[in-house]
């Protein structure tokens, strides 16, 4: 809670609170003068010298002249800086009788804000001659009134002040009077006739004087009425008041009306010289706000007052009686302030937008008034809690618009602050001003990507620059500090030839294919893409883009075995005695490309005997389908297809030669059939076909000794046939892909001969790898 009172404190600031300046000079105020009535662009003063600042420094900090109510009586020369007249100046329009005329200002700079104290004079000339409320003015005199005695005159008034106001009244030459001028409380001077002489009415009944008031201008300037002296007879007695003076103050809210005060004469005659009547003095000035009942006295408001414009009033109220015979008295009314004038805000500074990041930056420089006095004129100012601004105070009721630290653009961009300037007066009166206040972006924001990493897929064969995908980053800045460009960064394999397989557009972060992707060559490829801003200095993040390649069923099934490219055929042995579901041979076969486009199946396209012989779908196992018998042929020719399981699906076929035999006592070696059409083998053929056939020829010559050694041990003889492999290196990197038919490490081989009905069975297994 205390906190919170202190915050609040803080953010209301009371102008009559003895504040220290904040300019380099000190407190002292310079004071300018000149004439009114001077042109506009008339020379006033030298800033450059008096404040002791260059040209380029005021022009640099934007120095500006302020005064209350934003009125520009001033303006610099733009080329240098000296002070001079924006506009005619009317000394009598801006202070009126108040002398000296002093209109104070404030040279405001930025960048640091300074304030410099300074004030114009604005000196009289004599622009105004003096002038009577009336041409002609009626005096009512006894003829037995005796010398000496006193009679008051209107007043004439002049607008200019000191000198050049009116100074002393003269009358025409005449025997019977004079006129003395005299000083009344408020400073103006009024004419009074002095009897020199008594009149004689039957002598002259009527007198006409010329009275004359006279400045004290060079030359002076004078004004003229006309006084009407008309004799009376006998009226022993003038009216007298009560009091010489009186004294009222009235409340400048009263209404039209309202009474001010009574005054009160008599005379001491009786019938109709005994009867007296009020008047004002001065009847026909234009300032004048009251008016008086002839009969009664009362003294009553005939329009509003304004105490923020005259506080006083010199009243001079004429009681005349039936006889023409008058007496005067005087009164001074008060005016009573009345807090009725809300407080006044005058904007001298608005920067808007400001940039963000920036602590405690000058937002508003603006100064607040009151037209009231006393109570009345203090003033407090604030602004809402919430709001990451403050009010600091400055010098003769100036405040600052300051931010308490760096605003955040991306978190607001925009402030609407309420200026409220309350006043002490009772009750209260309070004016609020609404200001808007736009943060600029600051480049503090880096390009975010929309996913942590980014996975793209794309199948293998595509056409040259395709469109795999698109990454995407956002700024949170705005204007140039939001606009992102994308790039591809240098991969962490100097290796990888990136730039030639990928590309990015800069403006949208399109990704695009430069050729055609081969899965078996590449799999996957890993890269960074970078997003940059467009800001001063830029700020960059970065992103993981992995791209899959999917396979597409481009390979066809290999055979590795049996071999089709040798020079001559492959032959299988089975015995004639072999049951159904003998193993005949197995074709191994493989497909470069992955996932159900290499899945293989097997199937029998053409046999020299059908139904003899059937194959395993999934495995390529060749095997018997019945009993062999005499009238079989001996020889067969078996061809057979291999397909993956693609879309559409790829095959290859292969040709197995199965010859039959009674046993394997006699060795049969069959001729080739015909000499195969010599082909061009690319080198992956040739490759596995050498790797194979030296495999395959020591199998062969194995199991051939391994069969003539049991042979002859039993005594028997028999005869063993095979096939010629050419000799070469089996590649290692083929593997079994699980029960489909390719070539594994590990491979059983077996073979089975049935000889006699003494052995009928003869197994031998040979590991082939």
């Amino acid at each position: 809670m205390a906190q919170t009172k202190a915050h609040r404190k803080k953010r209301q600031v009371a102008t009559f609170i003895v504040l220290m300046l904040l300019w380099e000079a000190g407190s002292e105020t310079v004071q300018y003068s000149v004439w009114e009535e001077r042109e506009s662009g008339t020379f006033v003063a030298s800033l450059t010298k008096d404040l002791g600042l260059r040209m380029e420094e005021l022009a640099a900090r934007g120095a500006r002249v302020v005064f209350k109510g934003n009125r520009q009586h001033l303006q610099f020369d733009p080329q240098t800086y000296d002070l001079l007249l924006n506009e005619k100046l009317d000394r009598e329009e801006l202070c009126g009788s108040t002398e000296p005329c002093v209109l104070a200002f404030q040279v405001l700079l930025e960048n640091p804000l300074q304030f410099f104290q300074a004030a114009l004079r604005v000196r009289d000339i004599n622009d105004h001659a003096p002038e009577f409320p009336a041409r002609e003015m009626l005096l009512k005199i006894s003829e037995i009134t005796t010398p000496g005695k006193v009679f008051p005159l209107k007043m004439a008034q002049d607008l200019d002040v000191g000198s050049n106001s009116l100074q002393s009244y003269v009358i025409s030459s005449n025997s019977y009077f004079h006129v003395v001028t005299r000083n009344r409380s408020d400073g103006r001077k009024f004419p009074e006739l002095v009897m020199d002489k008594a009149l004689d009415r039957e002598e002259q009944p009527e007198l006409r004087l010329t009275l004359t008031a006279l400045d004290g201008g060079s030359p002076p300037r004078s004004g003229t009425t006309e006084v009407q002296i008309r004799v009376l007879d006998s009226n022993d007695n003038a009216p007298e008041f009560a009091q010489e003076l009186y004294e009222a103050q009235v409340s400048e809210n009263e209404s039209i009306g309202a009474l001010v005060i009574t005054v009160s004469a008599r005379d001491l005659d009786a019938g109709s010289f005994g009867e007296v009547t009020y008047a004002l003095f001065q009847v026909d000035d234009v300032n004048q706000p009251f008016e008086i009942n002839a009969n009664t006295g009362e003294i009553r408001l005939r329009k509003m007052l304004d105490f923020e414009e005259f506080q006083s009033y010199h009243v001079d109220v004429e009681a005349t009686d039936g006889g023409g015979l008058s007496g005067k008295c005087s009164i001074v009314i008060k005016i009573l302030d009345v807090n009725d004038n809300a407080p006044e805000l005058t904007m001298s500074s608005l920067i808007s937008p400001i940039p963000e990041n920036l602590p405690e930056m000058i937002v508003a420089v603006f100064s607040v008034s009151d037209a009231d006095s006393g109570n009345n004129q203090q003033v407090i100012c604030s602004i809402h809690d919430n709001l990451p601004f403050f009010l600091r105070p400055s010098v003769e009721n100036f405040y600052t618009l300051v931010t308490e630290g760096p605003l955040d653009r991306e978190t607001q961009a925009e402030y609407n602050i309420t200026i409220t300037i309350t006043d002490l007066g009772t009750p209260r009166l309070k004016t609020q001003h609404n200001i808007t206040v736009l943060v600029s972006d600051v480049n503090d924001n880096a390009p975010a990507f929309t996913q942590t990493s980014y996975t793209l897929f794309v199948r293998e064969n595509n056409s040259p620059a395709l469109h795999i995908g698109s990454v995407s980053a956002t700024d949170t800045d705005a204007g140039a500090n939001a606009q992102v460009t994308y790039s591809l960064l240098p991969p962490q394999d100097p290796r990888l030839p990136l730039a030639s397989l990928v590309s990015i557009n800069a403006d949208n972060g399109q990704l695009f294919a430069l050729r055609a992707l081969d899965y078996e060559a590449l799999q996957a490829l890993e890269f960074r893409v970078g997003a940059t801003d467009r800001g001063s200095p830029a700020l960059s993040s970065q992103v993981l883009v992995r791209v899959l390649v999917l396979d597409a069923n481009d390979n066809a099934p290999f055979v590795l075995y049996p071999l089709q490219n040798g020079s001559a055929p492959c032959t299988e042995l089975v015995p004639r005695a072999a049951e159904p579901g003998y193993l005949v041979s197995k074709v191994v076969a493989v497909d470069g490309d992955a996932g159900q486009n290499a899945w293989l199946s097997y199937q029998l396209l053409k046999a020299t005997e059908p139904g003899l012989f059937g194959v395993w779908a999934h495995n390529g196992e060749v095997r018997t389908a019945r009993l062999l018998s005499e009238r079989d042929a001996a020889k067969h020719r078996l061809v057979l297809l291999v397909k993956d399981n693609g879309e559409p699906p790829l095959s290859a076929s292969v040709t197995l030669h199965v010859l039959l035999v009674d046993g394997f006592s006699q060795p049969y070696l069959p001729l080739p059939e015909a000499a195969a059409d010599p082909a061009q083998a690319d080198p992956l053929t040739v490759y596995l076909v050498v790797a194979l056939a030296s495999v395959s020829s020591l199998f062969l010559f194995s199991v051939l000794a391994f069969v003539a050694v049991r042979l002859c041990r039993r005594g028997g003889a028999g005869s063993v046939g095979g096939c010629s492999v050419p000799e070469g290196h089996f590649p290692g990197h083929l593997v079994d892909i699980g029960g489909t038919g390719t070539l594994s490490h590990s491979y059983q081989y077996e073979v089975t001969a049935r000889e006699t009905e003494e052995n009928p069975n003869l197994r031998n297994s040979f590991p082939f790898s």
